[in-house]
C-alpha cells in the first residue's frame, strides 16, 4: 500500500509540473491529510508512514526540478508551512517557532520537517502551484489567480486530489492585450 501511495504522489507531481509551468526557485505547496489517504475523516487518523511515502514521492521530483516544496500544516498550527530555510531566505519569509508533530501540524508537515536539510516554519507563502491531497484547503497559500489543473491522478489512497497553478491577473480592460505565454 505505501509503495502505491508513493507512486501516486510521484505521478501527481510529475503530471502537474508541465501544466503549472514552474521555474527553478518557485514554490509548490502541498496540503495532505494522511487520515483521508487512509480512508478516514480528516484529522482523525494521522499516519506517519503514509506521510513519509507521500513526501518520498513528491520531494525528490521537485528537488530535481529546482522547485521548493512547502508542506502545509493542519489547522492546529493555523495552516503554517514547513519549507527549506533557503526558500524562506529567498522569499524573505519570517520564520516562526514551531516544530510540527503528527497531531499538531500533521504527519505530512512532520515528514517534511524530518526530510528537509534545514527546515523552518513560516505563516504564509504565495506558491505558484499546489496539490491538495484530502481536501486540506491550500488556496490561502496560492498566488492570485489560481487556475484548476486536471490530472489523471484523482486520488492518492482514498483521498481526493485537486491541483492548481496560478497566473498573473488580467488588467487593463477591453483594449488591453495579453502575453499568451502567461495564460
Amino acid at each position: 500500500m505505501l509503495e502505491q501511495i508513493r507512486e501516486e504522489a510521484r505521478r501527481a507531481v510529475l503530471e502537474l509540473l508541465p501544466q503549472a509551468r514552474l521555474q527553478r526557485g518557485d514554490i509548490l505547496v502541498v496540503g495532505c491529510s494522511t487520515s483521508e489517504v487512509a480512508g478516514e475523516r480528516i484529522g482523525s487518523a494521522s499516519n506517519t508512514d503514509i506521510a513519509a511515502a507521500i513526501f518520498e514521492g513528491v520531494h525528490p521530483v521537485l528537488a530535481r526540478a529546482g522547485i521548493f516544496l512547502a508542506a502545509q500544516c493542519c489547522e492546529h498550527l493555523n495552516r503554517a508551512l514547513i519549507l527549506e530555510r533557503e526558500a524562506a531566505r529567498l522569499y524573505r519569509l519570517e520564520p516562526v517557532n514551531v516544530v510540527p508533530q503528527p497531531k499538531a501540524g500533521g504527519s505530512f508537515a512532520t515528514a517534511a520537517w524530518a526530510g528537509f536539510d534545514a527546515p523552518v516554519a513560516v505563516e504564509h507563502v504565495r506558491a505558484k502551484a499546489g496539490i491538495d491531497i484530502g481536501d486540506t484547503l491550500i488556496g490561502m497559500h496560492l498566488c492570485e489567480v489560481a487556475v484548476p489543473v486536471r490530472i489523471q491522478v484523482k486520488r492518492i489512497g482514498e483521498a481526493n486530489v485537486v491541483c492548481a497553478r496560478t497566473r498573473p491577473k488580467f488588467i487593463g480592460g477591453a483594449r488591453a492585450h495579453y502575453d499568451e505565454d502567461l495564460l
